[in-house]
């Protein structure tokens, strides 16, 4: 059993890490309602005056935009490829099987600029212009893997009894996927759907080498960070793109808990 001051040096730490994660996040919140559009300390007042000028820019408006449609697309490409491999991966045994497995994972295991970079230079040799299809298919790059990995881990936690009464009834094989496995997994897939949406929303390296003229609300916010003349209104599109991000992380968190709770109820009943 650990000791008292364990246990208090532990929450400490604990403490001391949550404090380096979130200090610069909830400054930036803070600036984005900092009367004043230089950034100091203390703040002289508190307005919201910053968050309608975001909206009512029209850059701004179709940047968003954009990053919606970008996000949607490349989380309903990730839910069909990702998806159907990993059903694949789990119904069928084959050679290679862990191989594909580890390819499927690695692009998000590289770093965004080897993806980007590889993709351009892709996109330039077969000639293909830069449009919103290149930025999707960039973004899918990595929104497969989440999809994937948060599919493929529930499949592998599913009692392989469930699936063998399904085929002992007499159900085929598409069958036991779509009334047996899919149900069970639901969740998960709904889960990897949210962060891979959520992943794509703020992604800015790979939409960098991917996005042409294109202008997305990560690009947004880089370019006007560079310039240096619009960081009020940079810190309440920040403050919006938190918020969108986080809406989605959230549910995912409680669809995962809602699965595994419903799977130890099955297990139990």
């Amino acid at each position: 059993m650990e000791s008292r001051g364990l246990r208090i040096a532990l929450r400490v730490w604990v403490a001391l890490v949550l404090l380096f994660l979130f200090i610069p996040i909830a400054l930036i919140v803070l600036y984005a309602f900092n009367k004043s559009n230089i950034e100091s300390w203390p703040i002289p007042g508190f307005t919201t005056h910053w968050f309608s000028v975001a909206w009512h820019d029209s850059q701004v408006r179709s940047a968003l935009w954009l990053s919606v449609q970008v996000g949607l697309a490349a989380t309903a490409l990730a839910l069909v490829l990702g998806g159907m491999v990993s059903f694949a991966l789990y119904q069928f045994k084959f050679f290679g099987r862990d191989a594909i497995s580890l390819l499927l994972v690695l692009p998000i295991a590289l770093p965004g600029i080897i993806t980007g970079i590889a993709l351009n230079s892709f996109f330039s040799f077969t000639g293909i212009q830069f449009s919103i299809l290149t930025i999707v298919a960039g973004h899918a790059t990595f929104c497969i893997v989440v999809v994937f990995n948060n599919l493929i881990a529930r499949l592998r936690r599913l009692p392989g009894s469930v699936t063998e009464a399904s085929m002992d009834l007499g159900a085929r094989g598409w069958q036991t996927l779509r009334y047996v496995t899919l149900p069970l997994s639901a969740t998960a897939l709904v889960s990897g759907a949210l962060l891979a949406f959520a992943l794509s929303f703020d992604e800015v390296i790979v939409t960098i080498f991917t996005a042409g003229a294109q202008n997305t609300l990560p690009l947004w916010i880089f370019g006007a960070i560079r310039l240096g003349q619009q960081l009020p209104e940079v810190n309440a599109v920040v403050t919006i793109v938190i918020l969108l991000t986080l809406i989605p992380v959230v549910l995912a968190a409680r669809l995962a808990g809602a699965g595994a709770l419903s799977r130890s109820g099955g297990n139990r009943g």
